[in-house]
């Protein structure tokens, strides 16, 4: 029994990650740093500016982690008209809507999320969004997705959470909900292949 869906954003509701790559590339390339499309997708759920601070930490650099994290989200913003959504899970929130709580759970940037959800015509069709400066902890832990199910009013082992990533499937683990893998139906186009 179903009490609420819950999905992540970027991968999932909007086709965004081949956009979020090419902004990372070009924003870290400046620093001389290598984020390789296979990092990049092992990464996901991870807030920008924290993988920022880890690969700055790597190339032993001191590196302004915020500010850097705020350029590669505007990199990504000047591309967003070139966003689709990912029809495949869009419609399971446009089957849903009025029928069971929904909430997007992510760990990208309240308003980089909120402009992606509205993009794809899914502004207010959302009971609640939980983003990265809602929890102090981050995918593979489950503290996005527990507060997702906190605020919907809905026991976590009865919801359902729609990932496109092994650390986001983690935390949905983590947190005891069920989990639909998104790469099942969906698979973003590969910039580097």
């Amino acid at each position: 029994m179903i009490q609420a869906l819950i999905f992540d954003c970027d991968g999932t509701l909007t086709d965004s990650m081949p956009l979020h790559f090419v902004a990372w590339n070009q924003t870290m390339r400046r620093f001389g740093i290598e984020f390789t499309e296979d990092r990049f997708y092992s990464l996901g759920g991870i807030p920008s500016d924290k993988i920022i601070q880890m690969l700055s930490d790597e190339a032993n650099l001191s590196l302004d982690a915020v500010a850097i994290a705020q350029e590669k989200e505007q990199v990504f913003l000047d591309s967003m008209h070139l966003l689709e959504e990912i029809a495949a899970i869009t419609s399971i929130v446009r089957e849903n809507k009025g029928k069971l709580p929904m909430a997007v759970a992510s760990g990208g940037f309240r308003d980089i999320v909120a402009k992606q959800v509205a993009h794809i015509g899914l502004e207010g069709w959302f009971d609640t969004m939980v983003t990265a400066e809602d929890t102090t902890r981050h995918k593979p832990e489950p503290d996005v997705f527990l507060e997702a199910a906190r605020r919907l009013g809905a026991e976590p082992a009865y919801c359902r959470v729609y990932e496109d990533s092994d650390l986001g499937i983690e935390a949905a683990r983590r947190a005891g909900m069920q989990w639909v893998d998104v790469r099942t139906v969906h698979r973003p186009r590969r910039i580097t292949a």
